[in-house]
């Protein structure tokens, strides 16, 4: 079966092909672009080059897995939106995994803190004990995480690891910044090879939007 992973929780948006058998996956193609300011320019011309790369095309796929974050209210919500469209438009199911989840996984064995950056000198972080994650996720500051986690983990790895390596003092595996595709559709493969019902895709902002609705209105001096 064919799936189709997207992510759009950290700087990166991503578009990755899967293949997911009954003993495994295997990854197919993959398209990734750093720009925080181009998710919604950047998602679509990704999805249309990975099945381009793989000679397939949207009827071809069987699943839709969406990174639900944590991450920025605007460029997660493009993902997600993309994810549900399409999932409705070809009659097919979506499912939704933490992004921090994607990266924890590909980690791979070992106690490691992943952490993206949430903007505001701010971190979004977890923690994993052999691609299982222990904690998280949850939104902090750096110092405050590092002070938490203490001798608790042995390495790190996401781009918010790697922009505080010298407040969280762990090694930074600087090869595995954004969520993988391959990695995304694991945690959902059973479901997949199951049919089970597709999900509503609920994002995990973690906090509030910076824009909100005013609370009334100013009064006027004349």
């Amino acid at each position: 079966m064919l799936v189709l992973a997207l992510d759009t929780a950290t700087p990166a948006s991503t578009a990755a092909l899967v293949e997911v058998t009954a003993d495994g996956l295997t990854g197919v193609a993959e398209r990734r672009t750093v720009d925080p300011r181009a998710h919604g320019e950047k998602l679509a011309p990704e999805i249309a080059a990975v099945l381009a790369d793989a000679g397939h095309r949207p009827r071809d796929l069987a699943a839709i897995v969406a990174g639900l974050g944590p991450g920025p209210f605007t460029g997660l919500r493009v993902g997600l939106a993309t994810a549900a469209s399409m999932g409705q438009a070809l009659g097919i199911p979506t499912y939704g995994v933490c992004s921090l989840d994607a990266l924890g996984r590909a980690a791979g064995p070992g106690r490691v803190l992943i952490a993206t950056d949430a903007r505001r000198r701010e971190v979004y972080f977890a923690t994993y004990l052999d691609g299982e994650r222990v904690t998280g996720p949850e939104v902090a500051k750096p110092g405050d995480v590092a002070a938490l986690l203490r001798a608790s983990v042995d390495r790190a790895a996401g781009e918010g690891a790697l922009k505080y390596g010298d407040v969280f003092a762990v090694p930074v595996e600087e090869h595995l910044l954004y969520p993988p595709g391959a990695a995304l559709v694991a945690f959902a493969a059973d479901r997949i090879r199951q049919g089970a019902p597709g999900e509503v895709l609920t994002p995990l902002y973690l906090r509030r939007p910076d824009a909100v609705e005013p609370s009334g209105r100013k009064p006027v001096l004349t």
